[in-house]
């Protein structure tokens, strides 16, 4: 990285060479003006730091800039105020257009394929200072992330005075603790911030001083749930009681990788990956290892408990994800969440720790509130009750969620879908490619095709004959026909959703018509859970799709497949051998993408949203 900086013509000295070179940049070189700028942007063949001298800010504020996972290019941002009258907007984590609410900060760090756009920016600007850049940048289309100060100092000044003032506020810093405090998620869920991050910095710096780095952090967290997930199936109060206990230690294991990254400044895109992927492989685990306790007790239902769960979640998580996705999208466009709706949640949020923000963050049931229910009622009950409970939140938490985001993404109307390979994040096979040059809407064909999965289902359940389930096939591929279709309509940012529905009613229908045993229906869901988790995880951290991605059939060939396997007499069979199938093209596509150079492809800026992954890792 190489450090720059941008003299405002005063004569106050400052350390900010030093600082740079502590910040990362192995050369700082110093530019009087834009046209110098362009020049040197012009030359770089790395990520740049950009910094004017009238910055004055602790060492770890540059660091923690040049290290941000956010984005290639990353802008200092501070607190709005009189003295500064280069004002910003930033929304979601970036700027963007609109209404000022911030002030830039006078930093800015600046990705390889950006410094073309710097150096435009800058020659348009001679003559101007460093404010005059984050403007033109973010109109030749280059996606500006933002880092605000916490916690830590940061000011411009403009006098001997205020220079003065910030050096002696830096000075009063504790950097250990406060850089061990900014390891914590500013914003958390109430389990998390009251119950774990209360106490998991102590966690988090003893793993530091081990050496521990974030991924081996996460492969601990994943093999003590695994533990609690065997300790849920051997049952007895004793073992559920401990599994209880090991549940809520990996769960905090899970908050401290992410502290851990943040705290050492360690991040990459393979470990926020692996993070997402062992916060659902663990989930999953522990669904199936109180469904296997349940039925090892002969307590009712547990494995038909176990498979909602898991469905019912990951169509939560597609839901949550490209909802996600819209958002960001909207602030890029600068489309605001017009109405009473979008009003009130703003105002909620702004509210931060008032009863109603901890209710908005609470109802939701996110993952740590998840994991708190299983280990209370999974020690003071039985893993059958562990399951029920978790099944009542999330379908009111589905319902609350769903009603509320499709009133506001009407409002918002974002086709976020239409900036993606939509062919992609469906997950479409050949009959879809085929059947989707009818362009049916793609939202009413998932609706309909949903309906005929839910009837097959509602079939098996009922004992009608098996043929009679595969005949809900025809209705099921009338999914297909939208997928030819733009997806620009106001709520197609739930087609994703609706197809994983599809697809997972389907297999438990043909599974259940066809006395394929629970455990092995979990299993080809946990495999095609993990598939689609795959490709999200590589969108939240700007990876290419798959590179075997089509080998995996699409989820219309698969539905064939499972039909063609249950009229042959061999459900069973054709249900285990593609969850391993699947199972190892997830395999083979992790190696390629992880270990491959070149082979993880970057995704365009603007379709990068916030992870809402436990862990935190970004």
């Amino acid at each position: 990285m190489l450090g720059v900086i941008f003299t405002a013509g005063s004569s106050l000295a400052g350390p900010l060479a030093d600082q740079l070179e502590a910040a990362g940049a192995h050369d700082v070189v110093t530019v009087g003006h834009l046209g110098e700028l362009a020049d040197v942007a012009d030359a770089a063949d790395e990520p740049l730091l950009l910094c004017t001298d009238e910055l004055v800010a602790h060492t770890a504020v540059l660091r923690h800039l040049a290290t941000s996972p956010a984005g290639p290019t990353v802008a200092l941002v501070l607190a709005r105020s009189e003295s500064l009258a280069d004002l910003v907007r930033e929304e979601r984590g970036r700027l963007v257009q609109g209404e000022a609410n911030a002030a830039f900060g006078g930093a800015l760090r600046v990705g390889v394929r950006d410094l073309p756009a710097l150096a435009s920016a800058a020659r348009a600007a001679v003559g101007a200072g460093i404010d005059a850049l984050p403007a033109p940048l973010q109109r030749s289309g280059v996606t500006i992330f933002s880092h605000r100060v916490r916690l830590l100092v940061a000011a411009r000044v403009r006098d001997r005075e205020s220079r003065a003032a910030a050096e002696a506020a830096i000075a009063a810093v504790d950097s250990d603790e406060a850089e061990l405090r900014l390891a914590v998620k500013e914003k958390d869920d109430f389990f998390a911030t009251y119950f774990v991050s209360t106490w998991s910095p102590w966690l988090t710096r003893w793993a530091a001083r081990l050496g521990l780095t974030p991924s081996g952090v996460t492969a601990i967290s994943v093999a003590i749930t695994g533990g609690a997930a065997l300790l849920f199936w051997l049952g007895g109060r004793p073992a559920l009681v401990l599994g209880a206990v090991l549940l809520y230690l990996g769960f905090v294991l899970d908050c401290v990788d992410g502290q851990l990254a943040r705290y050492t400044r360690h991040f990459s895109a393979f470990g926020g990956w692996l993070d997402t992927m062992a916060d659902r492989t663990k989930e999953y685990v522990v669904y199936a290892g109180l469904a296997a306790g349940a039925a090892r007790a002969d307590l009712a239902d547990g494995w038909a408990l176990g498979i909602a769960a898991l469905t019912l979640q990951t169509v939560r998580h597609m839901t949550d994800t490209w909802y996600g996705a819209l958002h960001d999208e909207a602030a890029t466009r600068s489309t605001a969440a017009s109405g009473r709706l979008g009003a009130m949640s703003n105002r909620v949020q702004a509210d931060q720790g008032s009863v109603a923000y901890w209710l908005k963050r609470t109802v939701v049931f996110p993952i740590g509130e998840r994991w708190a229910l299983i280990a209370l009622t999974v020690a003071l009950f039985n893993q059958r009750i562990a399951l029920v409970a978790v099944l009542v939140w999330a379908v009111l938490a589905a319902a609350y969620t769903l009603l509320l985001r499709t009133l506001r993404a009407r409002g918002m109307r974002v086709p976020v879908l239409a900036t993606v390979d939509a062919t992609l994040y469906r997950d479409d096979g050949l009959p879809a490619h085929l059947l989707g040059r009818w362009a049916v809407p793609p939202l009413l064909a998932a609706i309909v095709g949903l309906a005929g999965a839910a009837a097959a289902l509602w079939m098996a359940v009922a004992g009608v004959t098996g043929y009679a389930v595969l005949a809900c096939v025809v209705v099921v591929l009338v999914a297909a026909l939208g997928a030819g279709a733009a997806h620009d309509g106001a709520l197609d940012w739930l087609v994703p959703a609706a197809l994983r529905a599809v697809e997972f009613l389907f297999v438990i229908a043909v599974g259940v018509a066809y006395d394929v045993p629970p455990p092995v229906i979990f299993a080809l869901l946990l495999a095609l859970a993990l598939r689609h988790y795959d490709v999200t995880a590589r969108l939240e951290k700007r990876v290419g799709g798959p590179p075997l991605h089509r080998l995996g059939l699409g989820w219309d060939g698969r539905a064939l497949v499972l039909a063609a396997g249950a009229l042959a007499g061999a459900a069973t069979v054709a249900f285990a051998m593609l969850a391993g199938y699947l199972l190892a093209v997830l395999i083979a596509d992790s190696l390629a993408t992880w270990t491959v150079r070149g082979w993880g492809r970057e995704q365009p800026d603007r379709l990068v949203f916030n992870s809402s992954s436990r862990g935190g890792r970004t």
